[in-house]
């Protein structure tokens, strides 16, 4: 018994670790991070904990006496083995804590959390000690460790109300969303109800005695009380406090939740290039605010919400694509669609597409030949264009050699000299446009020598 505790132990604790692991969210330093990866470890260790215990109970099951023990005597393994699953569950915790301790955490360890990974795997302990005392049979181990994976995968998916009962948490973690103490409290209370009645009412059936059935009736009632405050609560809970962003403010404000206080080097760089290409332009930007997913608040004025979800490699370029596509709405043809991919790709800092048409491969070979200065005042002349799928070939070169129309007033006749809208040609409408006459750029004339009088 000694040699299969301490096995046990050390697979559960290292299937334990690597479950959490798998379940944080890189990148994100915040201790609802690690209650959130301890309680989603139990996918993994509770269908082994049932296992054991089932393992157990067949060959405690096999050697009991013939005589009627009493409640404490059979009270004794089970209680051991859980002893052994909630230490293993603990000592995951602590290593994982340790971690955390070491480096800066945002916001706070609920222990009501932690206790409700532990009651769960408590659960799934005594649910497999039962099945293997009832069915003593060498099949009754895995089936026991296969209903269990089961039942903790498919009662959370299947339902809204077997999502809140059973120990799991739903995933990807939100750092937005609050981990409600209180919810985590009454799941707590149902989970330890349920178990206590489930192990009293088997060593009930065991003894025979009706004082360990009364106790049975009243764990089933806190396990009904504890249902029933948890299925009361509201579905979507608030962040207990008013969460505080983390910004860096030049050289333009880029603002992210404290526990991914880490990314903001690299998301500040990301859409800084963003911002500066975008200057001038209905789509510009001065402030960059992480926002969850789920949060449809419409943001303020030269402020946009983006989205991470982990500091995983590449979060800032795909934060900053995923901004770049919501700028514009899709296009119906792909001959505007493959204009516009080329606009969006120099945007994101990607390569040019060529686009699967000769004139897409045209008009990519021209505006990669275009200065960045020169990009800029082109897209701010037809950001219009580009956002409502109006691009064409006459916008990137195929409109003529572009002029610059500008008038003087004859010399003397007593006002200054005042230069005409410039107008390009070859673009639609041929409407004046701003600033410099990009894409057409006209071929710099060829230098003159100085007149000088004679």
């Amino acid at each position: 018994m000694k040699h299969s505790a301490l096995a046990a132990v050390g697979i559960l604790l290292a299937l334990g670790l690597l479950a959490a692991w798998s379940v944080l969210v890189p990148g994100i330093s915040a201790w609802e991070n690690i209650v959130v990866a301890v309680i989603g470890s139990l996918r993994l260790t509770g269908p082994v904990a049932a296992a054991f215990a089932a393992w157990i109970a067949v060959r405690r099951r096999r050697a009991a006496p013939r005589r009627v023990p009493g409640a404490w005597q059979v009270l004794r393994a089970p209680l051991a083995i859980l002893g052994v699953v909630v230490g293993s569950f603990g000592a995951t915790v602590t290593l994982l804590a340790m971690k955390a301790v070491l480096t800066e955490q945002a916001g706070h360890l609920a222990p009501t959390g932690l206790a409700v990974g532990a009651a769960g795997l408590a659960l799934y302990t005594v649910t497999g000690w039962v099945a293997g005392w009832a069915l003593p049979w060498p099949v009754t181990p895995p089936l026991a460790g296969v209903g269990a994976y089961g039942l903790l995968t498919a009662l959370p998916q299947g339902s809204s109300w077997g999502a809140r009962l059973a120990p799991a948490l739903s995933e990807p973690y939100d750092p937005f969303e609050g981990l409600s103490p209180g919810a985590f409290a009454n799941q707590t209370l149902w989970l330890v109800g349920l178990t206590v009645a489930l192990l009293l009412a088997w060593a009930a059936a065991v003894t025979g005695r009706a004082l360990t059935l009364a106790g049975a009736m009243l764990a089933v009632l806190a396990a009904g009380t504890g249902m029933a405050r948890l299925l009361g609560e509201p579905q979507a809970v608030a962040a207990s406090e008013p969460m505080v962003y983390t910004c860096q403010e030049w050289p333009i404000t880029v603002c992210v939740h404290p526990g991914m206080a880490g990314g903001l080097t690299e998301l500040g760089a990301a859409f800084t290039t963003v911002a500066a290409r975008l200057t001038g332009t209905p789509g510009a930007f001065s402030r960059v605010e992480q926002r969850s997913r789920a949060d449809t608040a419409p943001p303020g004025p030269g402020v946009v919400p983006v989205y991470v979800d982990d500091l995983t490699p590449g979060f800032a370029a795909r934060a900053a694509a995923e901004f770049v596509e919501r700028l514009v709405r899709p296009c119906g043809t792909a001959r505007a669609a493959g204009y516009r991919a080329i606009v969006t790709a120099w945007l994101r800092a990607e390569p040019l597409p060529s686009g699967p048409l000769p004139g897409h491969q045209a008009a990519a070979t021209w505006f990669s030949g275009l200065a960045e200065s020169q990009r800029r005042d082109w897209l701010r002349m037809f950001y219009t264009d580009f956002a409502t799928c109006g691009l064409k070939a006459s916008h990137f070169g195929g409109g003529g050699a572009g002029q610059i129309a500008v008038h003087h007033v004859a010399p003397g006749a007593g006002t200054a000299s005042r230069p005409r809208a410039r107008v390009v040609p070859g673009y639609p409408g041929q409407s004046p446009v701003p600033g410099s006459p990009y894409p057409t750029m006209p071929a710099p004339a060829s230098p003159q020598p100085a007149a000088f009088p004679k």
